[in-house]
């Protein structure tokens, strides 16, 4: 996209079609490449068109939208296929939940990025293979390693996604980098339109129930379930055709939360030795920890992949580089108790899966806490942070791959 840009810079017609045709992406790279463009007339025009904030809601074509109520539709009868077919729910659910939305979501990508016929078959056939090959497993609810696949499916399902989100540029770490974006702002979208959801069946419940109909169950089963399976999609193409609708909040909130998040960290490792708590000796507990880790590298992340295409912000550098040293010392502390498990009872698939994933996050976090100190003694910029974390993600797919095709054989599906 960069390169199409700056090829187009003198073509006001091809960037409409441009910017037209992909709103999101062209908005988030034009700003990357705005600095180095700045003096050009039609740059400056771009710039000052792509920072004014309309009130109206873009809507898009109305096959933008009829292709958003079709895909909607089907992943919500994707989502009731237990109640159509003669499949356990129990069965069904924990292998295949993930597969009501990730193709969706990835076709769409595929087919805004006009990606080639090849690269879309390959992506097909991936997720295709990951649809039979959970499937297959054995059906043995209290099986770890099955256990285990079915938590880490959605991580390769999400690396899916993310090709087709990063189209051509798979290897350009911006796109990477905007894709950890266009996750924040699916987050704040897909929480809106969910409070929104919420409000508007208190409503219809309580409006039926006036007149004596009871409509909680036929509402639960049908409605919420469609409504709920739309929510993703609905949100991915308002952020896309929106750009404008939350790509300030998502920052607001991660500024708002970051310093918050340190305070709350901070007191957190106080405490626990005053708790009668340990991540050694109560499994719970290191559950918990592990979870508490993974929020708050999401924050980091998030956080960084944001301040990377926007002006160097030395307080807000220090709070998550300050943040990145406290999260260092939670993944040390849970990579010891996990040691120490496995020590004192032994190797079982739930403890070797977490730690291979505390290693992972560890050496993540000390690349870029560094890479965070490099920028505030200014011997890098903050888009050489962003580019640790884009560096780094195939690492995490490549153990989830392991994970889930590996793990189950060898531990004799246990």
């Amino acid at each position: 996209m960069k390169d199409e840009i700056r090829t187009h810079l003198n073509d006001p017609g091809q960037l409409e079609k441009l910017y037209r045709s992909n709103k999101a992406p062209f908005t988030q790279e034009f700003r990357t490449i705005y600095p180095e463009l700045r003096g050009n007339a039609l740059a400056d025009f771009w710039n000052e068109r792509l920072r004014y904030e309309t009130d109206e809601i873009n809507w898009g074509t109305t096959r933008d939208l009829l292709l958003v109520v079709t895909a909607s539709l089907v992943a919500g009868i994707l989502a009731k296929l237990p109640a159509f077919l003669p499949v356990d729910e129990a069965f069904f659910y924990p292998r295949n939940i993930s597969f009501i939305i990730f193709p969706l979501l990835t076709a769409y990508f595929a087919w805004k990025n006009k990606l080639p016929a090849r690269k879309m078959a390959l992506l097909g056939g991936a997720m295709l293979l990951l649809l039979v090959y959970i499937n297959l497993l054995p059906d043995a609810p209290a099986s770890d390693t099955l256990v285990l696949a079915c938590l880490h499916l959605p991580l390769l399902l999400w690396a899916l996604l993310g090709v087709a989100f990063t189209g051509n540029e798979l290897n350009n770490y911006n796109r990477r980098l905007g894709y950890l974006s266009f996750n924040g702002d699916l987050l704040v979208m897909t929480a809106l339109l969910a409070i929104a959801g919420v409000l508007l069946t208190g409503i219809t419940i309580g409006l039926f129930a006036i007149i004596g109909i009871q409509i909680e169950q036929f509402y639960a089963e049908y409605i919420g379930v469609f409504g709920l399976a739309a929510i993703p999609i609905v949100g991915t193409y308002l952020t896309q055709t929106n750009p404008q609708l939350v790509n300030k909040v998502s920052p607001v909130i991660a500024k708002i939360f970051s310093p918050l998040v340190l305070l709350m960290l901070t007191a957190y490792l106080i405490a626990i030795p005053f708790s009668g708590k340990d991540p050694y000796t109560d499994r719970d507990f290191l559950i918990l920890f592990n979870v508490l880790l993974i929020g708050v590298m999401a924050l980091i992340f998030f956080s960084i992949a944001d301040k990377s295409r926007n002006e160097q912000d030395t307080t807000g550098t220090w709070i998550l580089f300050l943040l990145a040293i406290v999260t260092v010392v939670v993944n040390s502390i849970a990579l010891s108790a996990i040691l120490f498990r496995i020590a004192e009872w032994g190797i079982t698939p739930n403890r070797l899966a977490v730690l291979g994933s505390n290693i992972l996050m560890l050496v993540h976090l000390l690349l870029v806490t560094r890479a965070l100190l490099r920028s505030l003694t200014k011997k890098e910029d903050m888009g050489a942070v962003g580019r640790t974390i884009a560096f780094y993600l195939p690492v995490y797919f490549a153990w989830a791959a392991l994970v889930v095709f590996l793990f189950p054989v060898l531990f004799g599906f246990r």
